[in-house]
């Protein structure tokens, strides 16, 4: 599954247990009628993927959904979900030279071999 949108909050690593377990968070707002702010988990080795992004970014991020059941100490079951991203793409165009955009239309030549017959017969 993906998730488009745009970065809110990219939270800093944190690491848990004598193991070393690590956690990162991202936020992301889609860009939809009714927005959505998604907090997306990234741990382990996929926290470093996070490093080169920033906020306001516009990316498309791999997700798996995780679910996972409790049972208190007095019998209650209870249900948590949680999304996990395994892969995130920046969506923003490259912008060769820090900038993308077209020469003035006068460092073009006009056309020389226009006829009158030639017409546009598209039909929009």
């Amino acid at each position: 599954m993906e998730v488009q949108g745009k970065i809110k909050l990219i939270g800093d690593t944190k690491t848990f247990g004598n193991n070393g377990f690590r956690k990162r968070e991202l936020v992301v707002t889609t860009e939809e009628q009714y927005p959505q702010h998604l907090m997306i988990e990234f741990v382990q080795d996929k926290t470093d993927l996070l490093n080169s992004y920033q906020v306001g970014q516009p990316v498309k991020v791999g997700i798996n959904l995780r679910g996972r059941e409790w049972v208190s100490p007095q019998g209650e079951t209870k249900y948590f979900n949680s999304i996990q991203g395994w892969r995130i793409e920046n969506l923003q165009p490259s912008q060769p030279g820090g900038q993308n955009v077209p020469p003035p239309a006068d460092q073009f030549e006009p056309a020389q071999d226009f006829k009158d017959e030639d017409y546009d017969d598209l039909p929009f």
